[in-house]
């Protein structure tokens, strides 16, 4: 699609694996984050800019990576160029909403809705990642039977990278 990639928020497992995919495919990230501590961890990542929440974007992006969902649907929207694309991969904060779609046809946006991909493309992600030596980042790993904590730390934002539960 192209070389700017925004994401929406810093610190939540797929974020992380967005900033270190794109930056290993050679392109330019910018992320969007309210948490000022999440901000200084997703450039040490290889965020090439961070831009607090709320603040006014100095260009659009050629993708957008939501995982936020009803919180950040009208500035991900906002944030992409014309002919560009809105990769919608989770809702955290809610799946209501609202859609300017006059915005949506003048600016010819692209929407993708995104779970998870193919056997194949499984196969081609991990080849990759292979290849170019990048590994998720790994939060914390706790016992199952503190499952229910750990669901409330990624709830509340309190985690950055993936969290691993393991019997």
């Amino acid at each position: 699609p192209g070389d700017r990639v925004l994401v929406q928020g810093a610190g939540g497992g797929v974020a992380t694996a967005a900033i270190l995919l794109a930056r290993a495919a050679g392109l330019w990230v910018r992320v969007v984050t309210r948490d000022p501590a999440k901000a200084g961890r997703a450039a040490e990542l290889g965020a090439h800019e961070v831009v607090m929440s709320g603040a006014r974007l100095p260009s659009d992006c050629d993708v957008v990576l939501d995982t936020v969902g009803q919180a950040t649907w009208k500035s991900s929207l906002a944030a992409v160029r014309p002919g560009g694309t809105v990769v919608l991969s989770g809702a955290t904060t809610g799946f209501d909403a609202p859609t300017n779609l006059a915005r949506l046809f003048s600016r010819q946006i692209n929407v993708l809705g995104s779970t998870m991909g193919t056997r194949t493309e499984l196969e081609d992600l991990i080849g990759f990642l292979v290849a170019g030596g990048v590994r998720p980042l790994v939060d914390s790993v706790a016992p199952l039977d503190s499952a229910r904590e750990q669901f409330s730390r990624l709830l509340s934002g309190q985690v950055f990278g993936k969290v691993v539960v393991e019997p």
